[in-house]
């Protein structure tokens, strides 16, 4: 059993999404993913001594900007009023796992903005510590949990 693809249209070709009759809902996407880092940049991130600064603070804030630019990132993405966005940086022996929340009230969800926030966040960890650490490796950037409420 085939299902139409509702990003395209008659001929197959890429189209943005109508939502224009869809419900305005309450909506929350979180995604995960991690960078892989050797213990020494870990301890070095700990203790606040990359020379490029406060490495989780700045990820923080590059992956809410990516949130909020989303649609200028990805084709065929709607732009969205963004009400909440957080990330969380957990600190463990190996690697680093990152945490996006997004949420608005709107017609369309908000996964590609959690995930791409979650994914500039970990380059920009890799940016900052990229002059120590020659073998990190980003990866399992997954959308965690989808939530969809009636206001």
């Amino acid at each position: 059993m085939s299902k139409k693809f509702s990003h395209t249209d008659k001929k197959g070709k890429a189209k943005m999404v109508d939502v224009s009759d869809k419900a305005v809902s309450k909506r929350v996407a979180v995604a995960k993913g991690s960078i892989f880092l050797s213990k020494e940049t870990i301890k070095l991130i700990k203790e606040n001594q990359i020379k490029k600064g406060d490495v989780l603070t700045v990820a923080k804030i590059a992956g809410i900007q990516a949130a909020k630019k989303t649609s200028e990132l990805i084709p065929l993405c709607h732009p969205l009023l963004l009400d909440d966005i957080s990330i969380d940086c957990t600190i463990f022996h190996d690697h680093i796992e990152i945490t996006s929340t997004v949420k608005c009230t709107g017609r369309t969800g908000v996964e590609m903005e959690a995930l791409t926030a979650v994914s500039v966040a970990a380059l920009t960890i890799y940016d900052m510590c990229k002059a120590v650490d020659k073998k990190m490796k980003i990866g399992d950037i997954y959308l965690w949990q989808k939530l969809k409420r009636p206001v």
